[in-house]
């Protein structure tokens, strides 16, 4: 499987696992919102907002015009740092696929 499909598969995961914990969101955030310049839009998002309004979008979008990739990419770090609070395992399966995902970067630019 190509690392496209492989990343494509990836998101789809992330989605599915951010519904099954109800982090899945039905409307955006405020328009005002989207024009944060910190990273992960910190100062605007809650982390899931920006994976869900930002992240994923994007990625679709170069994935489906066969434009370019990111050639550094982590994002597991961020949120693990923004779950580590939890001590209910309420967020291991997002942060799994997120692992692995940011893998998938990795990997394709050894």
């Amino acid at each position: 499987m190509s690392t496209e499909k492989q990343i494509l598969h990836k998101l789809q995961l992330i989605e599915e696992a951010m519904r099954e914990i109800d982090l899945w969101q039905s409307h955006p955030p405020k328009p005002k919102a989207f024009e944060s310049v910190e990273p992960f839009s910190i100062d605007t998002m809650l982390a899931e907002e920006w994976l869900q309004w930002v992240l994923i979008p994007r990625m679709y979008t170069l994935l489906e015009q066969g434009l370019a990739l990111p050639t550094a990419f982590a994002i597991a770090p961020y949120f693990e740092e923004s779950y580590k609070e939890d001590t209910t395992e309420r967020y291991q399966r997002l942060l799994e696929h997120l692992r692995e995902l940011d893998r998938l970067f990795i990997q394709d630019n050894v």
